[in-house]
C-alpha cells in the first residue's frame, strides 16, 4: 500500500508538472523572442526622423552610429536611387537580408522578419520625403532571441523536480501513517493466534484503523478475561478439593490399623490421584496468559494476604506457626492475578503436603527497583535434589504429585524475565525464591546464588 501511494503520487505529480511547465516554458520562449524584436523595432523607429529629413550619407552614418544596434554593427539602412536621377542606391551599414526580401518589403510596404545567417533581421519600411521607401534593417542574433530562456527552463525544471520530490515524500509519510498501524494490527493478530494473549495494538492512525485497533483490543481483553475466568474456576476447584482432601488424608492417617482404615486410606489416595489428574489436565489445556502494558498485572501484597487468609485456617488446625512479611504496602507486579494465585497455592500446598504437622512456614515479599522477590520458607526436612525438583514435570510420576507445582511457579517468573531458585531457609528447611522482573530483564540472574544449600527432600 505504501509504495502504491508513492507511485500514484509520483505519476500524478509528473503529469501536473509536465502539463504546466512545458506550456509555461514555451510562453517564456515566445516572450523572449517578442522582447528582442520589440527592441529592434524601437531602434529602427529611432532612424525614421533622420530619414524623413535628409538622405545625406554623413548625417545618416551619425544617426545610425548613435543607436545601440548601429554601434554594435547590427543596423543597416537601404535607400533606393531617386527616380529620374542617374544616382546610385545608398547602403549604410552592413546589410544581411537578401535583395528579394528588401523588394518584397518595399512592395508591401510592411515590417517583416526574415531569417539570415546567425539570427534574424527586422526589415522596417520608412517613407522618404521623395515618396520612395527606405528600409531600416536591424539584425537580431539568435542568442538575443533566446536570452534567459535556458535559465527559465532550468528554474522550471528545478521547481518541477522539487514538487515531485515533495509529493513523493508526503505520499510516503501518509503511506507510513496508514501502513504501520495496519502492520501492527496484523502482527498483534498473529501473536494472539499464537497464544500471546498480552498482544495489544496502539489506538492510533487513520480513523478506520483506530476503530479496528479499538475492536481488536476489546476482543483480546475479552479473550483474556474468558481464559482468566476459566483459570480462576480451575484454581477455585483445586482449592475446594485439595484442602478437604488434605484434611481427609490427615484424618485417615489417624484411624489406626484395620481393613476399614486401610480401605479408607486407599480410597483417599485414589481420590487424590483422580483430582490430580483432573487438575493436571485442566491446567495443561490452558494457554499461558501474560499481563502486559502499563497498569496490567496485580498487587502481590493483596494476593498474598488473601491466600494466607485461606491457608492460615488449615495451618491453625495442624498447629503450624505462620509468618507473613512485606505486605503492608501495595506491590505491583506484571503478573495476572490468577497466575500469582496459582503459583502461591502450589508452593503453600507443597508445604502442607511434604512437611509434618506443626512445621512452621513463612511468606515474605521484597520490593526492589527492578524486581519483586517472593520467598516461601518452611522449617521442614528440605529438598534432597533441588535441580531435579526444578526440572519441568519431573515429579509428575510420583504419587500425590501432579508434576505442575514448580512448573506453574517457574512459568509465572519466566514470563517477567525472572526465575525460580530453591535454597536453604532461615527456618531450617526449604526456601523457594520467586524472582519477578519489573522491566523484562532477568532480575534474578546472577543473584541469590550464595547460600542455596541442598536440603533433603524433593517436592513437586
Amino acid at each position: 500500500m505504501r509504495w502504491a501511494l508513492v507511485k500514484v503520487s509520483l505519476a500524478v505529480t509528473v503529469m501536473v508538472v509536465v502539463a504546466f511547465a512545458v506550456p509555461l516554458g514555451l510562453v517564456i520562449k515566445e516572450m523572449a523572442r517578442d522582447r528582442a524584436f520589440s527592441n529592434a523595432e524601437r531602434q529602427a523607429a529611432a532612424i525614421g526622423p533622420s530619414l524623413s529629413i535628409t538622405t545625406d550619407r554623413a548625417q545618416l552614418d551619425r544617426a545610425v552610429a548613435s543607436t545601440q544596434a548601429g554601434a554594435a554593427g547590427r543596423m543597416a539602412v537601404h535607400i533606393p536611387a531617386a527616380e529620374g536621377d542617374g544616382g546610385r542606391a545608398l547602403e549604410i551599414g552592413t546589410g544581411r537580408a537578401a535583395a528579394q526580401d528588401l523588394e518584397t518589403v518595399r512592395a508591401t510596404p510592411r515590417a517583416s522578419i526574415t531569417d539570415v545567417e546567425g539570427g534574424s533581421a527586422l526589415l522596417q519600411p520608412i517613407a522618404l520625403s521623395s515618396g520612395q521607401i527606405a528600409i531600416v534593417e536591424v539584425f537580431v542574433p539568435e542568442g538575443e532571441v533566446s536570452n534567459g530562456v535556458a535559465t527559465a527552463w532550468l528554474v522550471l525544471s528545478g521547481v518541477g523536480a522539487a514538487l515531485i520530490v515533495g509529493s513523493v515524500a508526503v505520499a510516503d509519510r501518509l503511506g507510513v501513517r496508514m501502513v504501520r498501524p495496519a502492520q501492527r494490527l496484523a502482527r498483534a493478530a498473529h501473536d494472539l493466534g499464537e497464544g500471546k494473549l498480552g498482544a495489544r495494538v496502539p489506538e492510533e492512525g487513520p480513523p478506520e484503523l483506530r476503530s479496528a485497533a479499538v475492536a481488536f483490543n476489546s476482543m483480546a481483553d475479552q479473550v483474556v478475561q474468558l481464559l482468566a475466568n476459566e483459570r480462576e474456576l480451575a484454581a477455585d476447584l483445586s482449592h475446594r478439593l485439595r484442602t478437604p482432601l488434605t484434611v481427609l488424608r490427615l484424618n485417615a492417617a489417624s484411624l489406626g490399623e484395620g481393613l476399614a482404615a486401610d480401605q479408607t486410606r486407599a480410597a483417599v489416595e485414589q481420590l487424590e490421584r483422580e483430582v490430580d489428574t483432573i487438575i493436571r489436565t485442566a491446567r495443561e489445556a490452558k494457554p499461558q496468559t501474560q499481563a502486559t502494558g502499563p497498569g496490567a498485572g496485580c498487587d502481590a501484597s493483596e494476593v498474598v494476604r488473601e491466600r494466607m487468609d485461606f491457608w492460615s485456617a488449615l495451618a491453625e488446625d495442624e498447629g503450624r506457626k505462620v509468618r507473613v512479611a512485606g505486605i503492608d504496602r501495595p506491590v505491583r507486579i506484571p503478573v495476572a492475578r490468577p497466575e500469582l494465585v496459582a503459583a502461591l497455592d502450589a508452593l503453600l500446598g507443597n508445604v502442607f503436603r511434604h512437611t509434618p504437622e506443626g512445621t512452621a512456614f513463612s511468606v515474605d515479599v521484597h520490593n526492589g527497583d527492578d524486581a519483586v522477590i517472593v520467598l516461601v520458607s518452611d522449617a521442614g526436612p528440605g529438598i534432597a535434589d533441588p535441580a531435579a525438583a526444578l526440572a519441568r514435570g519431573n515429579s509428575g510420576a510420583r504419587d500425590g504429585s501432579t508434576g505442575l507445582g514448580l512448573d506453574i511457579v517457574r512459568r509465572v517468573a519466566e514470563s517477567t524475565g525472572g526465575d525460580v531458585r530453591i535454597g536453604h531457609s532461615v527456618l531450617g528447611g526449604t526456601e523457594v525464591r520467586i524472582w519477578i522482573g519489573l522491566d523484562g530483564r532477568r532480575a534474578g540472574a546472577g543473584a541469590g546464588r550464595r547460600g542455596h544449600r541442598v536440603g533433603r527432600r524433593k517436592r513437586s
